[in-house]
């Protein structure tokens, strides 16, 4: 089983790991998209309002400007530990065990606009880029990802609970994933999207899958798998997976 997390605008700063090394990354194939990307990333650095403008940053976000300048010579960390926010507080690795944060390694992977897959522990700098930004020059990053992206993602044999938000998604697809619905339900029994909450819901459901010793590989013993760990989960039909929540 793989689960396909969202990156986070928000970022761990620092590393002590070595620079940068697209060849050290899973799938070392999109090293041509990940290069082109990254050497554009870093120009657009040197001009500050441009950058501003097409990450849409505030005067007060430059450090984010600056990280993207130093993105092959600044240290490094695993992705789990570099991604941040609520679903990353939600996953909380450091407090899983020893085993469990092995199959975390193993089992976790994120959708990135800069580096397109990245696996839980692959070392990686600081960055700032957001799937819907336009880098000057460059096609959209849908347009550069989904040739590369897509066939590495259709080739992975293991069950795929794709968590990723919208606009990661639409990078690159994965056939037959399995997908999750967050949806709010009130006293009366109408029901409404989560919005707010929506990545604390993922991020828990996230490290139940990632330290599970189960080994589901449908759709349906992945309701069951859930269900079991008391959430109400609901399965329409295809691939997709619908968790209800109490409204606040």
């Amino acid at each position: 089983m793989l689960v396909l997390l969202p990156p986070s605008e928000t970022k761990a700063a620092g590393g002590d790991g070595p620079p940068l090394d697209l060849a050290a990354l899973t799938a070392p194939e999109l090293s041509p998209v990940r290069t082109e990307i990254a050497e554009a990333l870093v120009k657009l650095a040197g001009d500050v309002p441009t950058a501003r403008a097409a990450l849409g940053l505030s005067p007060k976000q430059d450090e984010e400007i600056e990280r993207n300048a130093a993105l092959w010579t600044s240290g490094t960390l695993p992705a789990l530990q570099r991604y941040t926010g609520v679903l990353y507080d939600a996953l909380d690795v450091g407090s899983m065990t020893r085993a469990q944060r092995a199959r975390a390694g193993r089992r976790l992977a994120v959708g990135s606009a800069l580096l397109g897959l990245v696996g839980a522990d692959d070392p990686i700098p600081a960055y700032r880029l957001s799937a819907g930004s336009s880098l000057p020059g460059l096609p959209t990053l849908r347009a550069l990802w989904k040739p590369a992206l897509a066939p590495v993602l259709a080739g992975i044999d293991d069950l795929v609970v794709d968590l990723r938000s919208g606009s990661y998604a639409a990078l690159a697809p994965v056939p037959g994933a399995v997908t999750l619905e967050v949806l709010s339900e009130r006293p009366d029994g109408s029901r409404s999207v989560v919005s707010h909450f929506n990545k604390a819901h993922k991020g828990r459901v996230a490290r139940l899958l990632a330290t599970t010793t189960a080994e589901p590989d449908g759709v349906v013993r992945l309701r069951s798998l859930l269900r079991r760990a008391g959430l109400h989960v609901e399965h329409g039909g295809g691939s997709a997976l619908t968790l209800v929540v109490p409204a606040p």
